[in-house]
């Protein structure tokens, strides 16, 4: 009989942290039931109806601990998303090592495992004689920029966003400087200097997961494995999606289930677009209104998850939500107007039921690898509409890069037009462009399952460290 191995695994807040580091442990036990994982999870506040839900049905050994939360008056007022994380995860150190502390008298652990945003957390493992990981749940493009920025950083003396040419980061598509992720558009702000210290700390550990897979980012992983480099080793081990939410408590989220699903179930196979910013993303009154009225305009079907509008893109991401009815920030008659031809739901949707039904054809997507992964796995190709963090760098790599997605033009105004809405819908869901993408995306479908298999390249590069792993116990 093996002997069990443990390791703890230290999420960031916000679901978009939660939920892919929970999957990743999930994928874990399941390709090697010998493991037990310990989840140690930090909040600000009090943790999210989305974040108790997904917890709901871990395997038996998968367990978790909540930490006692950090209160949201401690930290500074009007600070950067990033920055209030970070804070979070500094104010939260003493109940990591006090439940490491706990956890490793009982039973030795072979590793640590962090979160992208949770590097503090990183000195405990040396404490407590484990190895130590970082899970990376964005692309392998952006753990590339990651470690491409103290470069760039010497060698330029302006904003990367004024820079005359694109970026060429080894092995990516060539990326502006505009697209970089937000952390790097001030160069002088905290949210960069905090950027340049998180980087240098991947340094120093033991290995980085990555949510991703060789077949999606072929040239950015060849890139980051390439011996010589400098970089620690790097585990392509994607695509990791949640499964289909199963039946819970909630009996509102099941009858909004139950609804999404049967008017799909009424609609002809690829009619529809699934229009979703994500559980964090928001548009502006003035951006609510065009989309409004450029899905209306393209006379094609939708679904679209409409949030209350806010200033900021990232309002919703760590704020409690808005208790304003979206649905009242919508064109005067829209609702009405469009009953034949759209589904309009508040909030939240059951986002991996709709993106697998037959009748969805396209995904209006904030481009959070989340979603981007999510799409790939069911085979829909994409709208690229970024609102914060990477996710211009992700619009690049699925519309330049896989050629798998459309950005649609942004106006002069700042917005992107109903005129213009309607135009990306069209070309999406009926003409020939569309159609292309719709092939391209099917064989990324393909080796997004074959990656998985039991032969599969992510496969293989998780048993290959497993295997390092059990020569420790």
């Amino acid at each position: 009989m093996e002997k069990k191995i443990h390791i703890a695994v230290v999420p960031s807040i916000g679901f978009s942290h939660l939920a892919p580091i929970l999957q990743f442990s999930k994928r874990l036990v399941h390709l090697h039931p010998h493991f037990h994982v310990t989840c140690l999870i930090p909040s600000l506040g009090s943790p999210p109806l989305a974040s108790q839900t997904i917890l709901q049905n871990l395997p038996p050994n998968i367990t978790y601990t909540f930490l006692p939360p950090v209160n949201p008056n401690d930290l500074p007022q009007g600070i950067d998303i990033v920055i209030q994380i970070q804070l979070t995860l500094t104010h939260s150190l003493p109940s990591i090592h006090q439940a490491l502390n706990s956890l490793t008298i009982r039973i030795p652990h072979v590793a640590l495992v962090v979160d992208s945003l949770a590097l503090v957390a990183l000195d405990f493992a040396q404490e407590f004689n484990m190895l130590s990981y970082v899970y990376f749940p964005a692309a392998a493009t952006t753990l590339s920029l990651h470690f491409y920025v103290p470069k760039l950083d010497k060698e330029t003396s302006c904003e990367y966003r004024d820079l005359p040419d694109p970026i060429q980061i080894p092995g990516c598509v060539p990326l502006h400087g505009k697209d970089l992720y937000t952390p790097a558009q001030e160069r002088s702000g905290q949210t960069y200097q905090s950027l340049l210290q998180r980087i240098n700390r991947y340094c120093s550990v033991d290995g980085v997961f990555v949510n991703s897979f060789l077949e999606l980012e072929t040239g950015p992983i060849r890139a980051l494995t390439e011996e010589g480099r400098g970089y620690p080793p790097v585990y392509p081990v994607g695509p990791i999606i949640q499964a289909g939410a199963k039946s819970s408590d909630d009996d509102d989220a099941n009858r909004l289930k139950l609804k999404c699903l049967a008017w799909l179930d009424l609609q002809q196979p690829c009619s529809v677009l699934y229009v979703s910013f994500g559980s964090g993303g928001t548009l502006s009154l003035e951006q609510t209104l065009e989309l409004a009225l450029g899905l209306e305009l393209s006379n094609h079907k939708f679904l679209w998850v409409v949030r209350a509008p806010s200033s900021s893109a990232s309002g919703a991401y760590l704020s409690a939500q808005n208790d304003d009815d979206p649905l009242q920030f919508l064109p005067s008659g829209f609702l009405e107007r469009t009953k034949g031809q759209g589904l309009v739901i508040p909030s939240w949707a059951p986002q991996i039921e709709i993106l697998s039904h037959c009748s969805v054809g396209g995904f209006l997507s904030h481009c959070g690898w989340n979603s981007t992964l999510e799409s790939v796995v069911h085979g829909v190709p994409l709208i690229t509409w970024p609102l914060f963090a990477e996710q211009r760098m992700n619009a690049v790599l699925l519309c330049d890069g896989l050629k798998v997605g459309l950005r649609p033009r942004v106006g002069e105004n700042g917005l992107v037009e109903r005129v213009e809405v309607a135009e990306v819908v069209k070309c999406l869901m009926e003409r020939e462009e569309g159609g292309k993408l719709h092939r391209r995306m099917k064989e990324l479908k393909e080796a997004a399952s074959n990656a998985l298999k039991e032969d599969g390249s992510s496969t293989k590069t998780l048993s290959q460290l497993i295997l390092k792993w059990k020569k420790l116990v």
